[in-house]
């Protein structure tokens, strides 16, 4: 074998050999990103879900807004990408306990008697004013002190909660989508797709509680989105007997 050969032959192996360790290193990476995403969502591989969905509070008869299936649409994908399973079950159905399973919440507590029951168990910090009737409150969130009252189709609020009952290392987390709108459910589900590792990074397994802005709604659909404050705190504490309330009127 000539020396032009072997430089060849040598090429061609250093070549495979860069391609296999490139390759290595990207499903690894892949893999470790993978892994963060599964465990921020308590959905390992082949697990079960729960997707718990809300009705239009609007109609009559039983029914869910488009907002709300946009939102399903979008949580679904999520779990696909964690190689996981959904059980899809209405707002009505869902007789069980938390924490055996990951569990993704959509609706206010106007729509969603699940929503009510798990704002009482962990948020008791927080109140929506579900009053039909017309008014300046109509919607309006108090969480501690302060309220923050929507201006329909350009300021409104949701809450986007990542919330664990216990210590134990296994328990799944709950997400709870709990907006003003329909329109805002979908919005915090996009945002929980778009950010979820910059949460997961920040956060890792504890829980938290955002509150979201919706802005211009009526122009730019759920997209426009801002983080107000992560109220956590005042959203897992006991309200206070006489809390003054500071509003937080639409800008």
């Amino acid at each position: 074998m000539n020396d032009d050969v072997r430089n060849i032959v040598l090429g061609v192996v250093a070549a495979g050999i860069s391609a296999a360790l490139g390759w290595m290193a990207r499903t690894y990476l892949w893999r470790r990103k993978l892994r963060r995403k599964q465990a921020f969502f308590g959905l390992p591989e082949n697990a079960e879900c729960l997707l718990v969905v809300n009705r239009d509070p609007a109609t009559a008869e039983p029914a869910v807004h488009r907002f709300d299936v946009f939102a399903l649409l979008e949580l679904s994908a999520l779990v696909k990408d964690c190689g996981a399973h959904v059980q899809m079950v209405t707002q009505d159905a869902a007789h069980q306990g938390f924490g055996e399973r990951t569990e993704f919440c959509v609706g206010g507590p106007g729509s969603n008697r699940r929503m009510v029951a798990h704002m009482a168990a962990m948020l008791p910090g927080v109140r929506v004013n579900v009053d039909p009737e017309p008014g300046p409150d109509r919607g309006a969130f108090q969480i501690g002190s302060e309220r923050y009252r929507m201006d329909p189709g350009v300021t409104e609020y949701v809450l986007l909660a990542r919330l664990t009952a216990g210590e134990r290392r296994e328990t799944r987390p709950v997400f709870l989508f709990c907006g003003q709108r329909a329109i805002t459910n979908q919005a915090a589900t996009r945002y929980l797709a778009r950010n979820h590792e910059r949460l997961a990074r920040k956060h890792g397994s504890n829980s938290f509680v955002l509150l979201l802005k919706v802005i211009n709604s009526q122009a730019y659909g759920p997209d426009v989105v801002e983080l107000v404050a992560d109220v956590t705190r005042a959203a897992r504490a006991a309200l206070p007997a006489a809390a003054p309330r500071n509003s937080h009127r639409a800008e």
